[in-house]
């Protein structure tokens, strides 16, 4: 297997704490972009890269050292009425991220986007599909993941949900939407994360609820 230089914008958060400590345990190296006084998130054998994820400028300074860049910043607790935070936060993070990735020549661009269409989430969806739009105009080789919601410690009250979800992916009416707006695990996540890293495509890959399940599967 080949070893992967990974940098991770969003490394000191929920889900890319994880993702940093299973890259580690498969022996990668993994750099993590930390805004002062957040470097004592970053996962012990990562290496801290001081910084800020709205300005390209402080990612240039180290990610020429990899040849992957995850990025999973984000607004934490996403919800319908937080469309400004998705602007200021997630859009400008990652076209920040985008356009120093594009200028670092870095190989494999893998974003965390969101599960579309859906009823619900709409502006958290409009901001998601503009920051894929701008990956595709940049032209980077690019793995996106589109989940819905990613259960985990403190994010579990979904799993009320799996009795529903279970039986709309029986009724043919309702299997297509279950199944693309279904829940993953955090080791689901994790798990596809580190196949994608470890599996860069052509050019595009979209990894949807199915495929994410399927990539973490043994």
């Amino acid at each position: 297997m080949t070893r992967h230089r990974v940098f991770i914008s969003g490394g000191t958060g929920y889900l890319g704490r994880a993702l940093t400590a299973q890259l580690l345990a498969r022996g990668h190296s993994v750099l993590v972009l930390a805004r002062a006084g957040s470097e004592g998130k970053v996962s012990a054998g990562a290496v801290a890269v001081p910084g800020d994820a709205l300005d390209a400028a402080t990612l240039s300074a180290r990610l020429g050292e990899a040849d992957t860049l995850v990025h999973v910043t984000g607004t934490p607790h996403p919800a319908p009425w937080k469309e400004l935070e998705f602007r200021a936060i997630d859009q400008t993070s990652l076209r920040a991220s985008a356009q120093a990735a594009a200028a670092a020549q870095v190989a494999h661009f893998v974003y965390v986007s969101v599960a579309h269409p859906a009823p619900t989430m709409k502006a958290y969806i409009a901001v998601r599909r503009e920051c894929e739009a701008l990956l595709a105009e940049l032209g980077l080789v690019r793995t996106i993941l589109r989940p819905w919601y990613v259960l985990g410690p403190g994010h579990n009250w979904p799993r009320i949900l799996k009795p529903a979800y279970a039986l709309m992916e029986r009724t043919e009416r309702f299997r297509e939407g279950a199944l693309r707006l279904g829940l993953v695990t955090l080791e689901e996540m994790t798990s596809a994360l580190t196949w994608a890293v470890e599996n860069p495509p052509d050019q595009l890959r979209v990894l949807d609820v199915p495929a994410i399940r399927a990539a973490s599967a043994p």
